[in-house]
């Protein structure tokens, strides 16, 4: 976590400019990609998410979501390629999205993409509940 590192060493109301510039994770044991990059309009998970410490990977992700928004992209599309999660990391996940639903509550476009192996009927499903849960448009693109 080299973001995290370098924030340690400084002021907190930079930590915050930092994230909200880009925000990327890699991937790690039980840890998704992350990559949140406002400018680029660039926001994707990918991987597994099954981190020892849930909160602590997932909370600063949360945090640049509400940071990010105060002052949004005219359009968010965040992109979930996720091949695993745990019901752990389901809680945070949701978490998120209720932070895109108060964006797209503002007027703003969001979107979800929610990417699943053909074949993948649980992550498949697991979208399905997701998209059910919050008022943001879901799209479910799925591959080999």
């Amino acid at each position: 976590m080299k973001n995290r590192e370098l924030a340690l060493y400084l002021h907190p109301e930079i930590i915050i400019q930092i994230i909200m510039k880009v925000l990327k994770i890699e991937p790690g044991e039980g840890e998704p990609k992350v990559i949140l990059d406002k400018e680029n309009g660039i926001f994707e998970f990918s991987g597994k998410s099954f981190p020892e410490d849930v909160r602590e990977f997932y909370n600063p992700i949360l945090e640049w979501f509400e940071e990010y928004s105060k002052s949004t992209n005219p359009s968010t599309v965040v992109d979930f390629k996720l091949s695993y999660f745990n019901t752990a990391s389901s809680k945070m996940l949701l978490d998120i999205f209720y932070k895109l639903e108060a964006i797209a509550q503002e007027d703003k476009e969001v979107k979800i993409r929610w990417y699943h192996l053909e074949d993948d009927d649980d992550m498949f499903e697991a979208g399905e509940e997701y998209s059910e849960m919050i008022d943001v448009p879901f799209e479910f693109i799925s591959y080999e």
